[in-house]
């Protein structure tokens, strides 16, 4: 099973990544250095964050959940430093970011069914 998930931190910043083996125990890939600059020592003490699955497939090529990710980075807008953590792809200032695939998740859309067509 190929997924796409949304990491929340307790700040509640979040960080959208790719798992093309739906391993239970990855987190991704975040820039540490990004995540410490913005918890105390003493927060870092307790540090619960959320795992939640966005999106999955059994058929999707891996190209495909590569464009399903940036698709949704894009419409969280995790790549906002003032949203989230992912550093690609560079948010372009004053940018509108296509909400579609965020709508579709908020409002009970099927996600988990496997690729849509991807937001231009």
């Amino acid at each position: 099973m190929k997924v796409i998930y949304k990491i929340t931190y307790p700040n509640g910043k979040i960080y959208i990544g790719k798992d093309l083996t739906d391993s239970i125990n990855y987190f991704g890939s975040a820039a540490s250095t990004l995540i410490e600059q913005d918890f105390t020592r003493d927060q870092r003490r307790h540090f619960t964050i959320t795992k939640e699955i966005l999106w999955e497939s059994d058929t999707a090529s891996d190209n495909e959940v590569n464009r399903k990710e940036v698709e949704f980075i894009r419409s969280f807008r995790s790549n906002d430093p003032a949203i989230g953590y992912n550093q690609w792809p560079k948010l372009r200032g004053g940018e509108l970011q296509d909400s579609s695939c965020q709508a579709d998740y908020l409002h009970g859309g099927n996600l988990t069914s496997g690729v849509s067509k991807l937001a231009k």
